[in-house]
């Protein structure tokens, strides 16, 4: 063959070779372009010193400015802060509907203009950019909401009013905006001893054993029940639930008592809608309890303690969470600044695994991504929120190396507006 030819040939075959890598790096680039960010929605207290009470001995002044807005790096983890929409009322918990298109939030703080209750807001989400558009905001049913949870038929908005003692049921209208409350239960009993049952030696730890204090508040998965807890009075609470109407019934019972001056503070129920968790904010413990969706009934199984073995001093719990594989539960320690992993048994009980340092102070709460591959903890006294790669097969936590600032942050709400994880 004529070297020229042969020069030829080998040049054409070149430049397919080239131009279908050009088309592929092309459509790459495309679909890259097309998915869109992973979003983390950053809740904070940022109230001014009036809306502070004086038993709130967690929350300090607000150092935050809102709900804080981060881009998340899918790969690594790390958060790149892309705006904050200014809110001056302490959005401390965050919640996302499950189609990512709106997003609530409930406002700690004691009054709204001369009204001695508190706030929940609305927003619609750009599905785009994940920024923040206010709907309205409403009076969440009592003062200091610090819960809000969304109802798995997606229709009403959940919400605990904190110091308020009571619990409230909002209607989600068509448009995600918030109507009125349509059902509202004030908490009502004995309150509980200021030394906890379970206390680690030498614990001064007293929070919420002055009145009544709503503390959370969920539906069961099947969204027949809502449970609540009330840290002041030991219990958590079971309803039956109208999905019609939103209203609340007792359950029968109507609730399972903890041990006294334990303070049952929040809980996650495990893949298999069959066992709860409950974490005891002034005990320090985790209860493991059986669950029957038919008839609401919880029953007690296992008291473990949320610290390493050996422990003695003062710590306040605030975060428990069950990983999507239901293999490990993750407890959040504030005074000992530690998440603890917990391994689940065959009939649901616990074993202590292992610790890690959450990098901070006051770890208040911690959430997963969408893929359970990371833990992002709020380290609510050292402005900031840390970042742990999770091991899948031994439940540790590795951190990062990644921080994001935040004053005072309380929660971390993901929505992933590429639709993935």
């Amino acid at each position: 063959m004529d070297p020229s030819e042969r020069n030829r040939r080998s040049f054409l075959k070149s430049s397919a070779a080239l131009a279908g890598a050009s088309a592929l790096i092309g459509r790459t680039t495309r679909a890259e372009a097309s998915r869109g960010p992973l979003m983390a929605y950053v809740g904070t207290f940022s109230a001014p010193l009036r809306d502070v009470l004086p038993t709130q001995v967690d929350r300090p002044p607000g150092n935050g400015r809102g709900i804080h807005l981060f881009r998340v790096d899918r790969e690594s983890g790390a958060m790149s802060p892309v705006g904050v929409h200014e809110m001056g009322v302490s959005p401390s918990c965050l919640a996302v509907s499950a189609d990512g298109t709106r997003l609530y939030s409930a406002n700690e703080t004691d009054r709204v203009g001369e009204n001695k209750h508190g706030s929940v807001s609305a927003f619609a989400v750009d599905r785009t950019t994940g920024g923040l558009t206010p709907l309205n905001t409403v009076g969440s049913g009592g003062a200091g909401p610090t819960y809000v949870s969304i109802h798995p038929s997606g229709r009403f908005l959940l919400v605990a009013n904190y110091f308020g003692g009571s619990i409230a049921v909002l209607p989600i209208l068509a448009d995600g905006r918030l109507g009125e409350a349509v059902d509202v239960k004030d908490d009502a009993g004995t309150i509980g001893p200021a030394t906890a049952t379970n206390a680690p030696p030498g614990s001064f730890a007293f929070s919420g054993h002055d009145r009544t204090h709503a503390h959370m508040i969920q539906a069961d998965p099947t969204g027949r029940f809502v449970l609540h807890v009330d840290l002041g009075l030991d219990r958590i609470y079971v309803w039956r639930f109208d999905a019609t109407t939103g209203r609340l019934t007792p359950n029968d019972p109507p609730a399972v008592a903890f041990p006294p001056g334990d303070g049952p503070r929040h809980f996650h129920f495990h893949p298999n809608g069959r066992w709860l968790y409950s974490i005891q904010e002034e005990g320090s413990t985790i209860v493991r309890l059986d669950y029957d969706a038919e008839t609401g009934r919880l029953t007690p199984r296992q008291t473990i303690s949320s610290l390493p073995p050996g422990f003695a001093g003062s710590n306040f719990t605030s975060e428990i969470l069950v990983s999507a594989d239901g293999r490990f539960v993750y407890a959040g320690n504030r005074l000992h600044d530690s998440i603890a992993v917990f391994s689940v048994g065959p009939d649901g009980d616990l074993a202590y695994v292992t610790e890690e340092w959450t990098r901070g102070d006051y770890p208040r709460s911690f959430s997963f991504d969408p893929t359970g591959r990371f833990l992002y903890c709020c380290n609510q006294r050292a402005d900031h929120v840390a970042v742990f790669r999770v091991d899948r097969a031994t439940g540790a936590l590795a951190f990062t190396g990644h921080y994001a600032a935040v004053g005072n942050p309380s929660i971390v709400a993901f929505n992933d507006l590429g639709g993935g994880g």
